[in-house]
Protein backbone atom coordinates (compact mmCIF):
# COMPACT_ATOMS: atom_id res chain seq x y z
CA UNK A 1 0.00 0.00 0.00
CA UNK A 2 3.23 2.21 0.79
CA UNK A 3 4.75 1.60 -2.30
CA UNK A 4 1.82 2.33 -4.19
CA UNK A 5 1.44 5.23 -2.48
CA UNK A 6 4.56 6.45 -3.05
CA UNK A 7 5.51 6.51 0.57
CA UNK A 8 8.75 4.82 1.70
CA UNK A 9 8.41 1.79 4.51
CA UNK A 10 10.51 -0.45 6.42
CA UNK A 11 9.51 -3.59 8.04
CA UNK A 12 10.49 -3.36 11.34
CA UNK A 13 10.71 -6.61 13.91
CA UNK A 14 11.37 -7.16 17.25
CA UNK A 15 9.59 -7.82 20.85
CA UNK A 16 5.93 -6.51 22.02
CA UNK A 17 4.05 -6.47 24.81
CA UNK A 18 0.53 -7.65 23.67
CA UNK A 19 -1.91 -10.33 24.01
CA UNK A 20 -0.93 -12.90 26.69
CA UNK A 21 2.32 -10.51 28.19
CA UNK A 22 2.21 -10.31 31.45
CA UNK A 23 3.64 -7.22 33.31
CA UNK A 24 6.96 -7.90 34.40
CA UNK A 25 8.06 -11.39 32.81
CA UNK A 26 11.40 -11.82 30.69
CA UNK A 27 10.69 -12.19 27.07
CA UNK A 28 11.53 -14.72 24.69
CA UNK A 29 14.48 -15.03 22.71
CA UNK A 30 12.87 -14.96 19.56
CA UNK A 31 11.07 -11.74 18.25
CA UNK A 32 6.99 -11.68 18.25
CA UNK A 33 5.63 -9.19 16.33
CA UNK A 34 6.67 -6.93 13.52
CA UNK A 35 5.58 -3.03 12.52
CA UNK A 36 6.58 -0.77 9.90
CA UNK A 37 8.15 2.76 9.50
CA UNK A 38 7.48 5.47 7.18
CA UNK A 39 9.26 8.45 5.77
CA UNK A 40 6.65 11.21 5.92
CA UNK A 41 7.41 15.44 5.68
CA UNK A 42 11.40 14.56 6.47
CA UNK A 43 11.62 11.82 8.88
CA UNK A 44 10.30 8.48 10.13
CA UNK A 45 7.45 7.55 11.31
CA UNK A 46 6.03 4.45 13.63
CA UNK A 47 3.35 2.54 12.53
CA UNK A 48 1.12 -0.92 13.64
CA UNK A 49 -1.53 -1.34 11.67
CA UNK A 50 -1.87 -4.57 13.55
CA UNK A 51 -2.78 -3.16 16.95
CA UNK A 52 -4.28 -0.19 15.09
CA UNK A 53 -6.85 -2.56 13.38
CA UNK A 54 -8.16 -4.41 17.09
CA UNK A 55 -7.60 -6.90 19.35
CA UNK A 56 -8.29 -9.99 21.29
CA UNK A 57 -11.17 -10.27 22.88
CA UNK A 58 -10.07 -12.10 26.52
CA UNK A 59 -13.82 -13.06 26.80
CA UNK A 60 -14.40 -14.83 23.53
CA UNK A 61 -11.02 -15.49 22.46
CA UNK A 62 -11.42 -14.46 19.23
CA UNK A 63 -10.07 -11.14 17.40
CA UNK A 64 -12.45 -8.20 17.41
CA UNK A 65 -12.10 -5.29 14.77
CA UNK A 66 -11.88 -2.12 16.69
CA UNK A 67 -9.74 0.62 15.03
CA UNK A 68 -7.31 2.13 17.27
CA UNK A 69 -5.81 5.47 15.71
CA UNK A 70 -2.78 5.55 18.50
CA UNK A 71 -0.91 2.75 17.02
CA UNK A 72 -0.73 5.19 13.68
CA UNK A 73 2.50 7.62 13.36
CA UNK A 74 2.78 6.93 17.25
CA UNK A 75 4.91 9.08 18.83
CA UNK A 76 8.42 7.00 19.60
CA UNK A 77 8.50 7.92 23.59
CA UNK A 78 4.78 5.92 23.53
CA UNK A 79 5.56 3.47 21.29
CA UNK A 80 8.69 2.09 23.27
CA UNK A 81 6.22 1.36 26.12
CA UNK A 82 5.07 -1.88 24.26
CA UNK A 83 7.01 -2.03 21.24
CA UNK A 84 10.97 -3.33 21.10
CA UNK A 85 12.55 -3.36 17.69
CA UNK A 86 15.54 -5.43 16.80
CA UNK A 87 17.45 -2.79 15.61
CA UNK A 88 17.61 -0.49 18.52
CA UNK A 89 18.14 2.62 16.24
CA UNK A 90 14.52 2.14 15.29
CA UNK A 91 13.45 3.35 18.36
CA UNK A 92 13.56 6.82 17.16
CA UNK A 93 14.84 7.49 20.70
CA UNK A 94 17.49 9.52 22.28
CA UNK A 95 19.02 8.45 24.43
CA UNK A 96 17.69 4.80 23.59
CA UNK A 97 16.04 2.00 25.63
CA UNK A 98 17.42 -1.15 27.33
CA UNK A 99 15.92 -4.50 26.66
CA UNK A 100 16.55 -4.67 30.69
CA UNK A 101 14.61 -1.38 30.69
CA UNK A 102 12.06 -2.40 28.44
CA UNK A 103 11.05 -5.49 30.52
CA UNK A 104 11.06 -3.69 33.86
CA UNK A 105 8.89 -0.82 32.57
CA UNK A 106 5.15 -0.01 33.57
CA UNK A 107 2.78 -1.77 30.73
CA UNK A 108 0.40 1.31 29.88
CA UNK A 109 -2.81 0.43 27.35
CA UNK A 110 -3.17 3.06 24.72
CA UNK A 111 -5.85 3.95 26.23
CA UNK A 112 -3.77 5.57 29.30
CA UNK A 113 -2.66 8.31 26.76
CA UNK A 114 -5.88 8.80 24.68
CA UNK A 115 -7.69 9.94 27.99
CA UNK A 116 -5.49 12.22 29.07
CA UNK A 117 -3.49 10.03 32.02
CA UNK A 118 -0.43 11.45 33.01
CA UNK A 119 1.43 9.22 35.19
CA UNK A 120 1.18 6.39 37.58
CA UNK A 121 3.51 5.19 40.37
CA UNK A 122 5.40 3.24 40.83
CA UNK A 123 6.77 3.40 37.94
CA UNK A 124 8.04 -0.23 37.94
CA UNK A 125 5.60 -3.36 36.24
CA UNK A 126 6.47 -5.58 39.33
CA UNK A 127 5.59 -4.15 42.76
CA UNK A 128 6.29 -6.15 46.32
CA UNK A 129 3.88 -5.97 48.84
CA UNK A 130 5.30 -4.32 52.00
CA UNK A 131 3.62 -5.82 55.07
CA UNK A 132 0.99 -7.43 52.98
CA UNK A 133 0.24 -3.93 51.54
CA UNK A 134 0.52 -2.42 48.27
CA UNK A 135 0.07 1.36 47.39
CA UNK A 136 -0.62 2.81 44.06
CA UNK A 137 -1.08 6.64 42.59
CA UNK A 138 -2.82 7.65 39.18
CA UNK A 139 -2.77 11.33 37.89
CA UNK A 140 -4.79 12.63 35.59
CA UNK A 141 -5.38 15.56 33.49
CA UNK A 142 -9.22 15.98 34.57
CA UNK A 143 -11.52 14.18 37.17
CA UNK A 144 -11.68 10.47 36.29
CA UNK A 145 -13.53 7.28 36.97
CA UNK A 146 -11.30 3.92 38.13
CA UNK A 147 -11.78 0.68 39.06
CA UNK A 148 -9.39 -2.45 39.34
CA UNK A 149 -9.56 -5.98 39.02
CA UNK A 150 -6.74 -8.37 41.33
CA UNK A 151 -6.51 -11.69 39.04
CA UNK A 152 -5.53 -14.68 41.26
CA UNK A 153 -6.42 -13.56 45.15
CA UNK A 154 -9.26 -11.77 47.02
CA UNK A 155 -8.07 -8.79 48.39
CA UNK A 156 -9.16 -6.41 50.71
CA UNK A 157 -8.95 -2.31 49.24
CA UNK A 158 -9.55 1.30 49.52
CA UNK A 159 -9.35 3.73 46.45
CA UNK A 160 -9.74 6.87 46.76
CA UNK A 161 -10.49 9.47 43.97
CA UNK A 162 -8.67 12.23 43.29
CA UNK A 163 -9.63 15.98 41.31
CA UNK A 164 -6.87 14.78 38.80
CA UNK A 165 -6.29 11.18 39.48
CA UNK A 166 -6.54 7.94 42.51
CA UNK A 167 -5.03 6.94 44.98
CA UNK A 168 -5.57 3.00 45.59
CA UNK A 169 -4.48 0.68 48.54
CA UNK A 170 -4.31 -2.73 48.16
CA UNK A 171 -4.19 -5.76 50.68
CA UNK A 172 -3.81 -9.17 48.49
CA UNK A 173 -5.31 -12.32 50.91
CA UNK A 174 -3.30 -14.77 49.08
CA UNK A 175 0.80 -15.41 48.77
CA UNK A 176 1.90 -15.21 44.82
CA UNK A 177 1.96 -13.39 41.70
CA UNK A 178 -1.42 -11.94 40.19
CA UNK A 179 -1.99 -9.59 37.85
CA UNK A 180 -3.60 -6.03 38.62
CA UNK A 181 -5.42 -4.19 36.10
CA UNK A 182 -6.27 -0.73 36.82
CA UNK A 183 -9.49 0.33 34.39
CA UNK A 184 -10.79 4.40 33.70
CA UNK A 185 -13.34 6.10 31.95
CA UNK A 186 -13.96 10.01 31.56
CA UNK A 187 -16.38 11.63 34.05
CA UNK A 188 -18.63 12.68 31.78
CA UNK A 189 -21.10 10.36 30.07
CA UNK A 190 -23.56 7.87 31.50
CA UNK A 191 -22.70 5.66 28.22
CA UNK A 192 -19.04 6.01 28.34
CA UNK A 193 -17.60 1.93 29.53
CA UNK A 194 -14.26 1.51 31.77
CA UNK A 195 -11.37 0.71 29.62
CA UNK A 196 -7.78 -1.08 30.69
CA UNK A 197 -5.55 1.48 31.15
CA UNK A 198 -2.48 0.21 32.58
CA UNK A 199 -1.19 -3.38 34.13
CA UNK A 200 1.15 -4.38 37.41
CA UNK A 201 2.33 -7.59 38.54
CA UNK A 202 1.38 -7.72 42.29
CA UNK A 203 4.06 -9.92 44.14
CA UNK A 204 2.35 -10.79 47.73
CA UNK A 205 5.45 -12.53 50.16
CA UNK A 206 3.01 -12.24 53.26
CA UNK A 207 -0.50 -11.95 53.76
CA UNK A 208 -2.11 -8.84 56.40
CA UNK A 209 -4.44 -10.80 58.40
CA UNK A 210 -5.73 -7.90 60.65
CA UNK A 211 -7.18 -6.26 57.88
CA UNK A 212 -10.80 -7.14 57.35
CA UNK A 213 -13.19 -4.54 55.37
CA UNK A 214 -17.50 -5.36 55.23
CA UNK A 215 -18.65 -6.93 52.48
CA UNK A 216 -20.98 -3.88 51.75
CA UNK A 217 -18.23 -1.29 51.51
CA UNK A 218 -17.54 -0.09 47.59
CA UNK A 219 -15.17 1.50 45.93
CA UNK A 220 -14.22 4.06 45.90
CA UNK A 221 -14.57 5.30 49.50
CA UNK A 222 -14.59 9.03 51.06
CA UNK A 223 -15.73 12.12 49.42
CA UNK A 224 -14.29 13.11 46.50
CA UNK A 225 -15.22 15.76 43.48
CA UNK A 226 -17.28 12.86 42.06
CA UNK A 227 -19.89 13.49 45.01
CA UNK A 228 -19.65 17.23 44.96
CA UNK A 229 -21.11 16.67 41.44
CA UNK A 230 -24.02 14.45 43.25
CA UNK A 231 -24.67 17.65 45.62
CA UNK A 232 -22.44 17.06 49.09
CA UNK A 233 -19.86 20.03 49.70
CA UNK A 234 -18.09 20.58 52.83
CA UNK A 235 -17.49 16.90 54.31
CA UNK A 236 -16.66 17.38 58.03
CA UNK A 237 -14.58 14.01 57.30
CA UNK A 238 -12.72 14.83 54.08
CA UNK A 239 -10.69 10.99 54.51
CA UNK A 240 -12.24 7.77 53.22
CA UNK A 241 -11.34 5.85 56.94
CA UNK A 242 -14.04 7.33 60.20
CA UNK A 243 -11.67 6.07 63.75
CA UNK A 244 -13.74 6.27 66.62
CA UNK A 245 -12.83 4.54 69.87
CA UNK A 246 -16.09 5.42 71.89
CA UNK A 247 -18.18 3.89 68.80
CA UNK A 248 -20.27 7.41 68.16
CA UNK A 249 -18.72 9.74 65.39
CA UNK A 250 -20.62 12.64 64.35
CA UNK A 251 -20.46 13.67 60.46
CA UNK A 252 -22.15 16.51 58.22
CA UNK A 253 -22.58 18.22 54.92
CA UNK A 254 -24.18 21.25 52.92
CA UNK A 255 -26.26 19.84 50.30
CA UNK A 256 -25.77 21.69 46.95
CA UNK A 257 -28.79 20.17 45.74
CA UNK A 258 -32.43 19.69 46.77
CA UNK A 259 -31.98 16.32 47.89
CA UNK A 260 -33.68 14.06 50.03
CA UNK A 261 -30.70 11.74 51.78
CA UNK A 262 -30.82 8.40 53.54
CA UNK A 263 -28.06 6.71 55.31
CA UNK A 264 -26.96 3.16 56.81
CA UNK A 265 -24.87 1.08 58.88
CA UNK A 266 -23.08 -2.31 57.05
CA UNK A 267 -21.39 -4.66 58.17
CA UNK A 268 -20.38 -8.28 58.10
CA UNK A 269 -22.62 -9.22 61.38
CA UNK A 270 -25.56 -10.75 60.00
CA UNK A 271 -27.58 -10.20 62.67
CA UNK A 272 -28.04 -6.64 61.78
CA UNK A 273 -31.48 -6.05 60.58
CA UNK A 274 -32.39 -3.48 57.44
CA UNK A 275 -34.03 -1.28 60.77
CA UNK A 276 -31.25 -1.91 62.99
CA UNK A 277 -28.88 -0.67 60.18
CA UNK A 278 -30.29 2.75 59.79
CA UNK A 279 -31.51 3.18 63.51
CA UNK A 280 -28.02 3.48 64.74
CA UNK A 281 -28.13 6.91 62.57
CA UNK A 282 -29.86 9.88 63.72
CA UNK A 283 -30.01 12.33 60.35
CA UNK A 284 -31.29 16.01 61.24
CA UNK A 285 -31.85 18.58 58.76
CA UNK A 286 -31.39 22.47 58.86
CA UNK A 287 -31.71 24.54 55.68
CA UNK A 288 -29.12 23.16 53.85
CA UNK A 289 -26.65 21.86 55.75
CA UNK A 290 -27.60 17.84 57.02
CA UNK A 291 -26.30 15.92 60.30
CA UNK A 292 -25.59 12.54 60.96
CA UNK A 293 -24.86 11.03 64.30
CA UNK A 294 -23.66 7.76 64.31
CA UNK A 295 -23.64 5.00 66.98
CA UNK A 296 -22.81 2.02 66.40
CA UNK A 297 -24.10 -1.03 67.94
CA UNK A 298 -21.09 -3.11 68.18
CA UNK A 299 -17.30 -3.03 67.64
CA UNK A 300 -15.60 -3.57 64.22
CA UNK A 301 -15.30 -2.16 60.39
CA UNK A 302 -18.66 -0.66 59.17
CA UNK A 303 -20.09 0.53 55.57
CA UNK A 304 -21.81 3.76 56.63
CA UNK A 305 -23.95 4.14 53.26
CA UNK A 306 -25.10 7.09 51.66
CA UNK A 307 -28.28 7.82 49.34
CA UNK A 308 -30.24 10.11 47.81
CA UNK A 309 -32.28 11.00 45.40
CA UNK A 310 -34.15 14.71 44.31
CA UNK A 311 -37.12 15.68 46.38
CA UNK A 312 -39.17 16.21 43.37
CA UNK A 313 -38.41 12.63 42.27
CA UNK A 314 -40.85 9.78 43.47
CA UNK A 315 -38.43 6.86 42.80
CA UNK A 316 -36.36 5.06 44.61
CA UNK A 317 -33.14 6.53 46.36
CA UNK A 318 -29.84 5.82 45.02
CA UNK A 319 -26.43 4.75 46.42
CA UNK A 320 -23.70 7.94 46.26
CA UNK A 321 -20.72 7.14 47.96
CA UNK A 322 -19.50 5.72 51.52
CA UNK A 323 -17.20 5.70 54.25
CA UNK A 324 -15.28 3.04 56.25
CA UNK A 325 -15.94 3.33 60.27
CA UNK A 326 -13.12 1.38 62.40
CA UNK A 327 -13.90 0.88 65.95
CA UNK A 328 -11.77 -1.22 67.82
CA UNK A 329 -12.91 -1.24 71.37
CA UNK A 330 -14.72 -4.13 72.08
CA UNK A 331 -16.55 -2.77 74.80
CA UNK A 332 -18.82 -0.53 72.67
CA UNK A 333 -22.35 -1.30 72.69
CA UNK A 334 -24.64 1.31 71.63
CA UNK A 335 -28.85 0.92 71.26
CA UNK A 336 -30.66 2.05 68.55
CA UNK A 337 -32.27 5.44 68.33
CA UNK A 338 -36.21 5.52 68.80
CA UNK A 339 -37.87 4.85 65.56
CA UNK A 340 -39.18 7.79 63.98
CA UNK A 341 -42.53 8.02 61.71
CA UNK A 342 -43.46 9.84 58.28
CA UNK A 343 -44.29 13.41 60.52
CA UNK A 344 -40.78 13.30 61.76
CA UNK A 345 -40.44 16.62 59.95
CA UNK A 346 -36.70 18.12 58.35
CA UNK A 347 -35.35 20.29 60.54
CA UNK A 348 -36.55 18.39 63.89
CA UNK A 349 -33.78 17.46 66.12
CA UNK A 350 -34.32 15.18 68.52
CA UNK A 351 -31.49 15.85 72.28
CA UNK A 352 -33.17 13.31 74.89
CA UNK A 353 -33.31 10.47 75.58
CA UNK A 354 -31.23 9.01 72.19
CA UNK A 355 -31.81 5.37 73.36
CA UNK A 356 -34.74 3.82 71.63
CA UNK A 357 -35.16 1.80 74.78
CA UNK A 358 -35.69 3.60 78.23
CA UNK A 359 -35.83 2.35 81.63
CA UNK A 360 -38.55 1.00 83.53
CA UNK A 361 -40.25 3.21 86.23
CA UNK A 362 -38.03 5.94 85.79
CA UNK A 363 -38.92 9.79 85.33
CA UNK A 364 -37.45 10.24 81.69
CA UNK A 365 -37.06 13.86 80.19
CA UNK A 366 -37.54 14.75 76.80
CA UNK A 367 -36.16 17.63 75.23
CA UNK A 368 -36.60 18.50 71.07
CA UNK A 369 -36.73 21.41 68.51
CA UNK A 370 -39.69 21.04 66.48
CA UNK A 371 -41.56 23.53 64.12
CA UNK A 372 -44.81 24.47 62.58
CA UNK A 373 -46.72 22.36 65.38
CA UNK A 374 -49.42 23.70 68.12
CA UNK A 375 -48.76 21.22 70.81
CA UNK A 376 -46.33 18.51 72.01
CA UNK A 377 -46.76 15.70 74.07
CA UNK A 378 -45.16 12.16 75.27
CA UNK A 379 -48.16 9.75 75.76
CA UNK A 380 -47.16 6.88 77.94
CA UNK A 381 -49.17 5.57 80.85
CA UNK A 382 -50.82 9.25 80.93
CA UNK A 383 -49.67 12.28 78.67
CA UNK A 384 -47.61 14.09 79.36
CA UNK A 385 -47.64 18.08 77.64
CA UNK A 386 -44.23 19.05 76.68
CA UNK A 387 -43.43 23.09 76.75
CA UNK A 388 -41.62 25.27 74.63
CA UNK A 389 -39.04 27.49 76.27
CA UNK A 390 -37.09 30.41 75.15
CA UNK A 391 -34.69 28.69 73.14
CA UNK A 392 -37.14 26.75 70.68
CA UNK A 393 -36.99 23.71 72.47
CA UNK A 394 -39.58 21.23 73.76
CA UNK A 395 -39.19 19.94 77.10
CA UNK A 396 -40.84 17.89 79.42
CA UNK A 397 -40.66 14.51 81.00
CA UNK A 398 -43.22 11.22 82.01
CA UNK A 399 -42.43 8.01 84.10
CA UNK A 400 -42.36 5.18 82.25
CA UNK A 401 -43.94 2.93 84.95
CA UNK A 402 -47.29 0.67 84.26
CA UNK A 403 -46.12 0.93 80.46
CA UNK A 404 -44.49 -0.69 77.51
CA UNK A 405 -43.84 1.77 75.03
CA UNK A 406 -43.81 5.87 75.14
CA UNK A 407 -44.52 7.74 71.89
CA UNK A 408 -43.95 11.83 71.53
CA UNK A 409 -46.80 12.84 69.40
CA UNK A 410 -47.70 16.23 67.97
CA UNK A 411 -50.74 18.50 67.39
CA UNK A 412 -49.43 20.10 63.79
CA UNK A 413 -52.72 22.79 63.69
CA UNK A 414 -54.65 24.25 66.48
CA UNK A 415 -57.84 23.83 64.39
CA UNK A 416 -56.39 19.98 64.36
CA UNK A 417 -58.43 17.28 66.37
CA UNK A 418 -55.49 14.51 65.86
CA UNK A 419 -52.05 13.89 66.89
CA UNK A 420 -49.71 12.45 64.85
CA UNK A 421 -46.54 10.19 66.36
CA UNK A 422 -43.30 11.22 65.70
CA UNK A 423 -41.19 8.91 68.00
CA UNK A 424 -41.74 5.76 69.07
CA UNK A 425 -39.68 4.19 72.46
CA UNK A 426 -39.75 1.01 73.94
CA UNK A 427 -39.64 0.44 77.97
CA UNK A 428 -37.28 -2.17 79.15
CA UNK A 429 -39.07 -5.14 81.26
CA UNK A 430 -40.22 -4.17 84.63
Amino acid sequence: MCSIAGVQCMNLSGYSKGHGYRSGQTLAREYDHAWNAVYLDGRWHLVDSTWGSGSIDDCFSKFTFRYNEFYFLTHPALFINNHFPDNSNWQLLKPMVTLEQFESNILYKSDFYKMGLLAAHPQTAIIQTVNGKVAIEVESRFPMLFMFELKGAKEFSLMMLKRNGMNLELYPQKTGSHKLQIYAKPSKGSDEVYNCVLEYTIECTAVDRSICFPNELHQPVGPSWFTERQGFLKPSQKGPIIHTNDGRFDLSFILSKDLSVLASLHSDDISLSEDMRRRHILQVCQGNKIDFKIHLPHAGNFAFKIFAKKKSDLGNYNYVFNYLICCPNAEVKWPMFPQNYSKWAEGYELVEPLAARLPANRNIKFKLKLHSIAKAFVQCEKTCPLTLNKNGYWEGSCSTSGCTEVYVMVLENANHKFYSHILKYEVEAQ
